[in-house]
């Protein structure tokens, strides 16, 4: 695997282990609405996770991640659609969607 690609995919683990470090230990959706600058640093890293994807499928269209198209559209509404991003959206994706994520990636770091 190319370097940059390993570099890339070891990027997209770390957004991910910071993201899952940011939220408590108690997940309360309530408490994370209220809570501005874990939101904003999850959706930082979400940023970070769609653009090393985005680079990946650019150089290896071959390697599949499960909804790269829709990680990667999830980046660019992040970051040029803000005002339109859900809290709910930026929760489910760190509560639910990184967990398959994560598995794939560190699949793919093991290759």
């Amino acid at each position: 695997m190319e370097i940059e690609v390993k570099t890339w995919l070891e990027d997209i683990k770390q957004s991910i282990d910071e993201i899952e470090e940011f939220l408590p230990e108690k997940r309360n959706f309530f408490e994370f609405q209220k809570d501005l600058k874990t939101r904003k640093a999850i959706e930082r890293n979400i940023e970070i996770i769609g653009e090393a994807v985005n680079r990946i499928m650019k150089v290896r269209p071959d390697i599949k991640i499960t909804n790269a198209r829709k990680i990667v559209d999830t980046r660019n509404r992040i970051s040029h659609g803000y005002d339109t991003i859900s809290i709910d959206i930026i929760w489910a994706i760190a509560v639910q969607d990184l967990k398959n994520l994560k598995n794939e990636i560190n699949i793919l770091l093991e290759e």
